[in-house]
């Protein structure tokens, strides 16, 4: 990840879309960030701290560039699916979800101005809707949903499917483009993805019953789910490769995060789980 290089953007906009989610366009970077045809196309935001002017450090930009920065100066790394891509302005749009003061990128995303700058790596992706797939089902949260929203903008007129989203309440509904033939379904958990009582949450999570007693169709699904870890990795991965068969050709199913984690020691407990995954197959 050092090495990659740090593409320069600015703030073009921003739009509070619900209560808790916050749209930001980014433009002016497009001179060196290629964009991807990925739905699930994902960046990560470097966010630089204690004042850190950018602009005095060695160039080409990447995290190496901040090595020689003391260790609090040291910049944040989020990673963020890229909503929409408007090849023709230059400009990309990134939904965050936002709790107050809560986090690192929420709060930066609440209070940017246009013309600030925003430094991103990437982009990187692997999944979008195939035609080939005789129905699709979509399942996650908010941080799943812009991936979501994408895909379905992605898929054939004729397209036909099911799509599970869980959030707070009916306030974090966002309108959704999708085809007549694919059924949208919202789920209220009734709080505070992190914060809602165990009851509500990971292996009881709503989302992971909605996705089980859907009607499952005849022919090839293709799946994609993103979500809180313990729910999508721990129940509903398990679910689809296992109890419906789906090759894993056509299921994209991860964890975008985990209650009571931060990103990094996120990443350090998907690796872990990687290698004993790895391990016990072996």
């Amino acid at each position: 990840m050092a090495g990659r290089p740090i593409h320069t953007f600015d703030v073009v906009r921003s739009e509070q879309l619900t209560p808790h989610m916050i749209r930001v366009v980014l433009g002016g970077g497009f001179t060196t960030f290629t964009p991807t045809d990925f739905t699930d196309s994902y960046v990560k935001i470097v966010l630089p701290r204690g004042g850190t002017d950018v602009s005095t450090l060695p160039t080409p930009l990447t995290l190496d560039s901040f090595k020689e920065l003391p260790d609090e100066y040291q910049p944040v790394v989020r990673t963020y699916t890229v909503r929409k891509v408007d090849r023709e302005r230059g400009e990309i749009s990134i939904d965050f979800v936002v709790h107050g003061e809560h986090g690192v990128a929420g709060p930066w995303a609440a209070s940017v101005k246009p013309g600030d700058p925003a430094y991103l790596m990437g982009p990187s992706g692997a999944y979008a809707p195939d035609p080939a797939a005789d129905w699709h089902l979509l399942a996650g949260d908010e941080s799943g949903l812009p991936a979501i929203s994408a895909a379905l903008e992605a898929m054939a007129p004729d397209a036909i499917g099911f799509v599970f989203v869980e959030v707070s309440g009916p306030d974090d509904e966002i309108e959704l483009v999708a085809p007549e033939g694919v059924q949208i379904r919202w789920i209220y958990r009734g709080g505070r993805a992190d914060l809602v009582s165990e009851e509500r949450a990971g292996d009881h999570a709503p989302l992971v019953e909605a996705v089980k007693e859907v009607l499952w169709r005849p022919g090839q699904v293709q799946v994609f789910i993103h979500g809180e870890a313990q729910a999508v990795m721990h129940n509903l991965r398990s679910y689809i490769r296992k109890e419906r068969g789906v090759d894993a050709k056509w299921a994209s199913i991860s964890g975008y995060w985990r209650r009571g984690r931060t990103e990094e020691t996120f990443r350090q407990w998907k690796a872990e789980l990687a290698k004993a995954e790895s391990q016990s197959a072996g």
